[in-house]
């Protein structure tokens, strides 16, 4: 059975009653369940999702429950190298199980926590956002082995308190750091994509501040008629303490602490995906609705770059149909506030508690209650080997190229990690796609992208140094009378232990990976024109022809490298070795199948 059969099979017959059942937990984060304990929904989703991980068929899996005191679990999953992988260098895999609380706004047929599937849709809160990443990281990992391919260690962890800022995740990251180790790739599966048609990665996450606003002027309620012209109205105040944080006209928040540059690079990105992506037809506008700004560029920036300031919950306002002839005492809003991926999250919160709490209008009692706030994210680029491998997974998935957009939303942990980690790569992605309304009712899971992720993931390999030289080396000791040895600190390989031939290039002069070797006339010059992705005029010996080979690719031809190793070799071996060498070619082909 292929990796595509298997995944599309584990999707249909385990994965899917799995997510039935996960989205009918109403697992609420604990920001908007205080009461998460009491209430055992959280133990309840931690149980699914740590039974179900533990009765796969994956070699050396093992999966417990850290749990710290006053704080929400977290699931650790620890799966031993495979077949050759590094044990020392670490793959992270990132999920979390907690949602968002019901919101109003469903089909009557549907609901929060009522799994329906209805074609390619399964609909409830959670399944996309993003309780299927337990199940579709360890599934990856059950396929690779299944197709006999190579990976390292991997650790993934799944949190419980993401859609509240992720408060806890601190401090099980400090508790687990020396079991996690030190990554050097960091897969999240909790972001989104543009379409359905090929693999996106995120390429940075807005930061966030968020607290609760509010504002006392009296200490109960009065007569409307009684007090209105004396005493202010709350909601009057609070609007004019929101006027100080954003222009009401256009959106533009006037703190310059929630500011930052735009990187050039992600300007240039945003004016690329705009070309084919314009974000403002994602949303469910109501009849004549129109967005904040009509260039799709700047909808890309605004949404990723710039800060925003949203209301996403009231209190001390009665329903319309209970509201009486009453000056209400105070009103309180909830603030959420989208900060650009590179901002002091810290510094923008203690500017908005400042901007809102001094000099108060009319001497109301103003504060900023359960202030917090989250880091963004910028990405750095991509190595070549990692880009490589997802553009070839991309491909063979969805027949296209991997897309890259920035996301609007915030994950926490991927600008923790980003500090802790500083020299790891980021595979941020995610299906949260056109439609599916992540937080919002009618919320649902895309399962063919779901399954297409997972396959592409799974046939994702990242190319080792070590493993690449191996395969090198055999190439070259294979051939008449070569010898190897260092030089200037690479495995290089020599004629008679005299003539260099081909030299190992491991991150000498750049980032990448590969060799050097010796090449007939013309053919660096003709190589290096034609596919200069992976063919390079090597520093010192370029001008001597010699031609630079990068094996940091997912699609390395190994009978190509081995015919190229033989045309160095016949350059600078003497002519007895050559025929030597032609003798064996041909006597080997001359033997059967």
């Amino acid at each position: 059975m292929s990796v595509a059969e298997h995944v599309d099979r584990v999707w249909t017959d385990d994965i899917l009653p799995a997510l039935h059942e996960y989205i009918a937990i109403p697992n609420v984060s604990p920001m908007y369940d205080p009461q998460w304990r009491e209430h055992g929904h959280m133990d309840r989703a931690v149980a699914l999702v740590r039974d179900w991980c533990a009765a796969r068929a994956v070699a050396g899996l093992t999966i417990d429950v850290n749990v710290l005191a006053d704080r929400t679990p977290m699931i650790v999953i620890d799966v031993p190298a495979f077949a050759g992988g590094s044990p020392d260098d670490p793959v992270l895999l990132y999920g979390h199980l907690d949602k968002q609380p019901e919101m109003t706004g469903w089909r009557t047929d549907l609901g929060p926590w009522k799994p329906v599937l209805e074609g390619d849709r399964l609909y409830g809160r959670g399944g996309a956002d993003d309780g299927y990443s337990a199940f579709a990281s360890v599934l990856a990992i059950e396929a690779a082995q299944r197709a006999g391919l190579r990976h390292n260690r991997c650790v993934v962890l799944i949190e419980a308190s993401e859609e509240s800022g992720s408060p806890d995740l601190p401090a099980h990251v400090q508790a687990l750091r020396h079991r996690i180790g030190t990554p050097s790739l960091v897969v999240c599966l909790d972001s989104g994509c543009l379409d359905y048609e090929r693999m996106w990665v995120t390429t940075s996450l807005r930061g966030l501040a968020a607290g609760e606003l509010r504002v006392d002027i009296l200490t109960e309620g009065v007569h409307s008629g009684d007090a209105s012209g004396v005493v202010p109205s709350s909601f009057r105040i609070i609007r004019q303490l929101l006027d100080r944080i954003e222009d009401s006209a256009d959106g533009h928040i006037r703190i310059p602490e929630l500011h930052v540059d735009i990187p050039a690079d992600r300007a240039a990105q945003a004016i690329d995906t705009a070309r084919d992506f314009p974000i403002g037809g994602h949303f469910p506008w109501v009849d004549g609705a129109r967005p904040m700004v009509d260039d799709p560029t700047e909808q890309l920036l605004a949404r990723t770059w710039r800060p925003s300031v949203s209301i996403t919950g009231v209190t001390g306002i009665p329903s319309v149909a209970t509201a009486g002839n009453v000056l209400r005492p105070h009103t309180s809003l909830q603030l959420s506030v989208r900060l650009p991926p590179t901002c002091d999250h810290e510094a923008a919160l203690a500017a908005l508690e400042r901007v809102l709490e001094s000099d108060s209008p009319y001497g109301a009692r103003v504060r900023l209650l359960h202030g917090h706030s989250g880091p963004g994210w910028n990405a750095p680029s991509f190595a070549p080997w990692l880009q490589a491998a997802l553009d070839t997974a991309s491909v063979a998935e969805f027949g296209r190229p991997t897309g890259a957009f920035g996301e609007g939303g915030s994950i926490p942990f991927m600008g923790m990690l980003g500090e802790m980690f500083p020299q790891a790569q980021f595979v941020v992605t995610g299906v949260l796609g056109p439609g599916t309304n992540a937080h919002g009712p009618n919320e649902y899971l895309h399962v063919p992208t779901a399954r297409r992720l997972r396959r592409a993931e799974s046939m994702s390999d990242r190319p080792s140094a070590p493993d690449a030289i191996e395969q090198l080396r055999a190439l070259c000791l294979a051939l008449p009378q070569v010898t190897e040895r260092l030089s200037h600190g690479e495995p290089t390989w020599f004629v008679r232990g005299k003539k260099t031939f081909v030299m190992a290039s491991d991150h000498h002069h750049d980032d990448r990976f590969g060799f050097w070797c010796a090449a007939p006339d013309g053919v660096q010059v003709e190589l290096v024109e034609t596919e200069p992705d992976r063919f390079f005029r090597p520093p010192y010996v370029g001008h001597r022809g010699w031609l630079g080979v990068h094996l940091d690719r997912a699609d390395v031809d190994w009978d190509e490298i081995g015919e190229i190793v033989t045309e160095a070799y016949r350059v600078i071996a003497p002519p007895k070795l050559v025929a030597e060498l032609t003798a064996q070619l041909e006597a080997a082909a001359a033997i059967p199948d």
